[in-house]
Formats: C-alpha cells, structure tokens, sequence
C-alpha cells in the first residue's frame, strides 16, 4: 500500500512539473531583446515577458532598453543583442551599407505620431524659421518631420532640427520653449494635449503607409540560431494577442515600462497599441516602397532595391501557415 502511495506522489508531482515546464523536453535558451522608445509600439514585448509567454516558449529573455535604433542596431552587430525593434529607415540604411541586419517581424506599418506645436503656433503656414525637436538624424521623428514639413511645402533649409534623444525630451523641450514643435508617439502626445500644445497633424491617421516600427535581427544569428528565432516570434505574437484581449494585462505592463501615471493617459495609450501593433507581424510592401524612396536621394543601393531584400518573415509565415494567427482571430 505504501508503495503505491509513493508510486502515485511521484506520478502526481512528475505530472504538475510538466503542466509547468514551458514544453515537453525543451530547454530554455536565453536571448536578449532591446525595445528602444517609451511609445506603445513596444507593448507586445512588454507583455509577453510580464506574461510569461517568451518562457512558456521556452525563451528566457533579458530585455534592454537602448533608446536609439541606430546605437540598437550597432549592439547587435557587436554580438551584443540577439533581436530588437528597429524602425524601417534604419535597418534599411544599415542593409544598404552592407550589412547582415534584417527585419523579421513587423510592429507598426503606420507612422503613429502627432506632430505637435507650442501652443501660439496653430498651422504650419507659422512653421518657417522655426526649430524642431527630433530624436535623431535617420530616427523614426526625423522621417515625420521631413515628411509633414514638405507636405506643408517647407523645405529642409526652412528650418532648424535640433537632436534630444527621446521622444519625452521633445514635449519636454516645447513646454519650456527651447524648440517650436516635433512629432511625439503615444503615450507623450497624449501628454502633450492634456498640456494644451497644438496637434499639426495626427500623421498616424493622415500620413503615408510607413514601417515606422519593425523587429529585427541579423541574418548570420538567424542562420546559425533559427529554433530560437521561431521561438521569439511565436511569443512575440502571443504577446500581442494576449495585449489585444487583455486590457488589464495591456495596461499593467504599460504603466510599468512607459512609466505612466495618468489613467486617462493609460487608457488611450492602451487603445493606441491595440488599434496600430500588426497581430499577424508582416510588414507591408507600400511601407517598405516608402522607404526605399525615402532614401534615394542619400542611397546610391536604394535605386535597385527592393522590399523584399530587407525581410525575413519566414518564420512569421510558417506560424500563419500552422493557422496560429486565424485560431487567435476567433
């Protein structure tokens, strides 16, 4: 009888030790991941770590916050970060110049941000001679501030660009009067409404198709670590389903690494994510053409490129070919 009482205690705890293990005979490989903005584009990873959906995967991740794609991109190519956002100017610049970097899921394929102005300024007939605040030359805000300023019929020597690192150093900055406007992702422009600055342009809903936020990697750690890209993605993506049918969840890991306080601020930031993060994680080709065009003038390459010579979505595909993203769907 004590025998199989014995025989029954190690059943029962060889069976909870397997309900908790991330997958049947899997080790857990450990990848590190950059997110490089405080803006809610960066939410699918936030949740999916919080979540515990990278270790149900079998990943252990370190995530690390590098606040510029260029400098994020450089890390990885160091050997020094295995995945990381990254907006489409940048890593199609870094390709372009000859290297190995490439985009393998897409987050955002509209520019969301708000071109905002102090509040005196009320069009961008009073946008001459003014300076704005952009992140960094090549960054995501250097792309909206050439894009509106020249859909205003304003050329580049017309005005000033002055760099400030982050987005919440631009709001920052107009509030104390050191520059004149600047595009600001969620959740600064919403910060910045509440403090009454002038709102240009809502790009995301009136500006260009555009891969404003992509994920990317290199093409040699994904050659030589492919089980563990496809483990990413798969959390990756369970991620962002969890944050769409999650509010709570959504929004805990939202105030958590955007640091906001503000319910009001919170809660559109929360829809801001769930309306723009792509569920099925493709890029779109007239985001990347944009691009590509965008370049032309700087980028001798650029005039024989083409979309698909930045991407590796196989692995997002193969999950869309398993049905994964439809069963979510339902």
């Amino acid at each position: 009888m004590m025998l199989v009482s014995k025989c029954l205690s190690v059943a029962l705890i060889s069976a909870l030790a397997a309900m908790l293990l991330p997958s049947a005979g899997w080790t857990q490989m450990k990848a590190r991941v950059a997110w490089t903005s405080f803006a809610s584009n960066m939410s699918g990873t936030w949740v999916a770590q919080e979540e515990g959906l990278f270790r149900k995967n079998g990943l252990e991740v370190e995530l690390v916050h590098i606040p510029s794609t260029s400098r994020a991109i450089q890390v990885m190519l160091a050997g020094e970060l295995h995945y990381s956002y990254m907006d489409g100017r940048n890593s199609v610049t870094a390709a372009l110049k000859g290297t190995d970097v490439t985009i393998i899921a897409g987050v955002a394929n509209r520019l969301v941000f708000s071109f905002m102005a102090r509040p005196e300024i009320k069009s961008f007939a009073e946008m001459k001679g003014r300076k704005i605040g952009i992140t960094r030359l090549g960054s995501s805000t250097h792309s909206v501030t050439l894009w509106v300023m020249n859909n205003a019929g304003i050329k580049p020597e017309e005005y000033q660009m002055l760099q400030l690192v982050d987005v919440p150093n631009i709001f920052t900055a107009m509030v104390a009067g050191q520059v004149d406007a600047g595009a600001l992702s969620p959740p600064t422009n919403f910060r910045a409404r509440k403090a009454g600055l002038s709102e240009l342009m809502d790009v995301t809903k009136d500006g260009p198709e555009y891969v404003s936020v992509a994920i990317g990697s290199t093409r040699s750690f994904i050659k030589a670590n492919e089980e563990m890209t496809r483990r990413f993605i798969r959390g990756y993506s369970e991620g962002v389903q969890f944050l769409k049918a999650n509010k709570a969840a959504g929004i805990r890991a939202i105030q958590k690494y955007a640091r906001i306080k503000d319910p009001e601020i919170l809660e559109a930031t929360y829809g801001e994510a769930r309306a723009y993060i792509e569920t099925t994680p493709y890029v779109t080709r007239r985001g990347m053409e944009t691009i590509i065009g965008e370049l032309l003038p700087t980028e001798p390459k650029a005039k024989t490129a083409k979309p698909e010579d930045f991407l590796d979505t196989r692995f997002v595909a193969q999950l869309e070919k398993e049905g994964f993203y439809k069963a979510a769907a339902k």
